[in-house]
C-alpha cells in the first residue's frame, strides 16, 4: 500500500469543509433545544421530539445521497450546491415569523428538516473523499488529523461564540436570528474552502458500483469491521450530543453562570484539542488506530463521570476536567474518521466496486441520528426530573430538575461512550491486513 505523501494543499483544503460540518453539528445541539424550551416556550418532551424527528429522516435519505454521488463519478459539485443551500436554510431555522406555540414549533421542525436534507448533500460526499484522495493507510490518519484540527476550530468558534452572539443580539428571538446569520457565514467559508481547496486533487474512485441501492447496502452490512465501527460511533455520537445539549443547562443550573459559562466550557472543551493533534497522531503510529480509539473514548467517558462532582468542587476543577474530555473527544474523532476510509478501502479492494458514497451515506446517517438522539435523550431526562419550560428565559428549577440537568450531562454520556466500545470487538483492519487484501 503506497505511502506517498499528499501535497499539503490537499489535506489543508479538504479540512476546511469541517467548518461547515462542525458548525452544523455543534450549534443545533447546543442551542436548538434551549431555544425551543426557554425562548419559544415549547415543553421539554415535545422539544426533544422536534429536535430528533427531522434528523431521523437522514437515516433513510443519506444512503440515497451516497448512491447519487457514487453514480455521478465526482463529489465536489455536491459540496458547493449542498453546502451553500445548507447555509441559507440554517439561518432560516431561527428566522421564523412565530414567537411561540404550535406554529413556531412546526416552523422550526420543517426548517430543520430542510436544513438536514441540504446537509446530507454536502456531508455524504465530503466524508467519502478521504478514501479516494489517497490509498495510504497512514495518509488517511494525516487527513483526519488536519480535518479534526479544523473541526475543533469550528466547534470553538461556532459553539463558544454563538451564545455570545445571541446575547449581543438581545437574547430571545432577535438574538437567535443574528446567531443564525453568523453561523451561516461560517458554513459558507467552509464550503468555498473545501470546494476550491481540493480542485485538481487526484480521484481514486473505483470504476464500478453495485447494480442497486439494496445490493450496496447488503455489501456494506456484510463488512464486519464497518458494521461494528458504525454502530459504536453512532452510540458515542449520541453520548457526545447528550453532553452538548446540556451545556447551557449545566452552566445555568449547576455552575450558576448563564452568561459566560457556556462559552468557557466550550473553550475548555475544544482549546486543548487543537494542541493534542500531534500527540494523537503519534499514538496512532505507535499503537494503532483501534487502540488509540479505545484510549480516547475511555478518557472522554472517565472525564464525564468525574464531572458528577461538579456541585462540590471548585469551578476551575470543572473546567480542567472539561479540557480532559476535549482531549478524549479529539482522539475519538481522529481515529474513528481514519478507520472509516480503511473500511471503505477494504471493501473496494475486496469487490473492485465503487460504493464509498453508500458507506459514508450510512455513516453520516448514523452519526446524524446519534447527534439527534442525544438532545432527545437529554430532553427526556429533563422531563422525567421535572424541568419547567417557559418563554422568559431560565427560571429557578427544583432540586430534582437540577439533578436531572447534572445526570444528563455527566453519567449518561459516560455510559454511552464507554459502553459502545464493546461493539469494536470484531474490528480487525490493521495496516498489515489491508495490505494483504490489496495485494490479493
Amino acid at each position: 500500500m503506497s505511502d506517498i505523501a499528499l501535497p499539503v494543499r490537499v489535506p489543508a483544503g479538504y479540512s476546511l469543509g469541517s467548518l461547515a460540518t462542525g458548525a452544523f453539528g455543534t450549534v443545533p445541539g447546543l442551542l436548538l433545544l434551549p431555544y425551543l424550551t426557554d425562548t419559544l416556550g415549547i415543553a421539554a418532551a415535545l422539544a426533544g421530539v422536534l429536535v430528533l424527528a427531522p434528523k431521523a429522516w437522514d437515516v433513510l435519505f443519506n444512503p440515497i445521497v451516497g448512491r447519487i454521488s457514487d453514480r455521478a463519478g465526482t463529489r465536489r459539485p455536491f459540496l458547493l450546491g449542498g453546502g451553500l443551500t445548507l447555509a441559507v436554510l440554517f439561518a432560516a431555522i431561527f428566522a421564523g415569523p412565530f414567537r411561540s406555540g404550535v406554529p413556531a414549533a412546526l416552523y422550526v421542525a420543517l426548517a430543520f428538516l430542510a436544513t438536514a436534507t441540504a446537509f446530507a448533500f454536502f456531508q455524504v460526499p465530503y466524508v467519502a473523499m478521504p478514501a479516494e484522495l489517497t490509498d495510504s493507510y497512514t495518509e488517511r490518519t494525516r487527513l483526519m488529523t488536519w480535518r479534526v484540527a479544523v473541526l475543533a476550530v469550528a466547534i470553538l468558534v461556532s459553539g463558544a461564540v454563538a451564545p455570545v452572539v445571541v446575547n449581543a443580539g438581545g437574547d430571545g428571538i432577535a438574538g437567535h436570528r443574528l446567531m443564525g446569520v453568523f453561523v451561516a457565514v461560517i458554513i459558507v467559508i467552509g464550503v468555498l474552502g473545501v470546494y476550491f481547496g481540493t480542485a485538481g486533487a487526484e480521484n481514486r474512485m473505483a470504476g464500478e458500483s453495485e447494480p442497486s441501492l439494496r445490493a450496496q447496502l447488503r455489501v456494506a452490512a456484510s463488512n464486519k469491521a464497518f458494521r461494528g465501527l458504525l454502530i459504536c460511533f453512532v452510540v458515542q455520537a449520541a453520548g457526545i450530543a447528550t453532553m452538548l445539549a446540556g451545556v447551557q443547562y449545566f452552566a445555568t443550573h449547576v455552575l450558576k453562570d448563564e452568561e459566560t459559562g457556556p462559552t468557557v466550557l466550550f473553550a475548555c472543551f475544544v482549546g486543548p484539542a487543537l494542541l493534542v493533534m500531534p500527540l494523537w497522531k503519534r499514538v496512532g503510529q505507535r499503537s494503532g488506530k483501534l487502540r488509540g480509539y479505545w484510549i480516547a473514548s475511555l478518557l472522554f467517558a472517565g472525564g464525564a463521570a468525574v464531572l458528577l462532582a461538579a456541585t462540590v468542587v471548585p469551578v476551575v476543577v470543572v473546567y480542567l476536567v472539561t479540557a480532559v474530555i476535549g482531549v478524549g473527544y479529539a482522539g475519538q474523532q481522529v481515529f474513528g474518521l481514519a478507520m472509516l476510509p480503511d473500511c471503505i478501502a477494504y471493501d473496494a479492494a475486496r469487490t473492485g466496486r465503487r460504493q464509498a458514497g453508500v458507506f459514508t451515506g450510512l455513516w453520516t446517517a448514523g452519526e446524524t441520528l446519534g447527534l439527534a438522539v442525544g438532545p432527545g435523550l437529554y430532553a427526556l431526562v429533563l422531563a422525567v426530573f421535572g424541568y419547567v419550560s417557559n418563554t422568559e428565559g431560565s427560571i429557578a428549577q427544583s432540586s430534582s430538575a437540577r439533578l436531572g440537568v447534572l445526570l444528563g450531562f455527566t453519567v449518561l454520556p459516560a455510559v454511552l461512550v464507554a459502553g459502545a466500545l464493546v461493539l469494536l470487538r470484531g474490528y480487525d483492519l490493521t495496516e498489515e491486513r489491508l495490505e494483504s487484501v490489496v495485494r490479493a
